[in-house]
């Protein structure tokens, strides 16, 4: 009896331990996961989204600590339209990776798509303090803001809209 404190004590350190490393980032992602993260990029070069996004989702139950995956799945959801997912899986990934400047862009440019512009400025401002006005990712974030949502419906387009009877 005189040693369970110390046991306990010990315990709780090496349960500390062991979460403190399974929860780290990954420089790379696992060969099968790489392999599947490359056939997703061709997929969605190719145009299939859905494939893409199969290969991702396959590549992140593989290689769950590789935060670049839920990157690559965020894209290929705003290909496919999705762009509330893909907010999701940016912000899985900046919770993660705080300072993820792909993550930061890709969410802006995502909140831009669905028409929240006051809040993709917010991830601009945070992209510019962070890593400067001439960042790729800052500046893919610009031009995506200063294009505006998409045209939504037909009817937005003076070209698309019906003539009068």
């Amino acid at each position: 009896m005189r040693f369970a404190p110390a046991a306990a004590a010990l315990s709780l350190a090496l349960v500390t331990t062991a979460s403190v490393g399974i929860a780290q980032d990954q420089d790379q992602a696992k060969p099968r996961a790489a392999a599947l993260i490359m056939q997703g990029k061709a997929l969605l070069n190719a145009g299939d989204t859905q494939g893409a996004i199969d290969a991702y989702e396959a590549a992140l139950a593989i290689d769950p600590g590789y935060t670049p995956i839920l990157i690559e799945l965020a894209q290929a959801a705003r290909a496919d339209g999705l762009q509330g997912k893909a907010i999701r899986y940016y912000r899985e990934a900046l919770t993660r990776d705080p300072g993820n400047f792909a993550a930061i862009s890709g969410e802006g440019a995502a909140l831009v798509e669905k028409g929240a512009i006051e809040k993709a400025r917010r991830n601009l401002a945070r992209l510019e303090s962070l890593c400067g006005s001439n960042c790729p990712e800052t500046l893919a974030l610009q031009t995506s803001i200063a294009a505006g949502p998409p045209a939504r419906f037909a009817a937005d387009t003076a070209e698309d809209a019906p003539s009068s009877n």
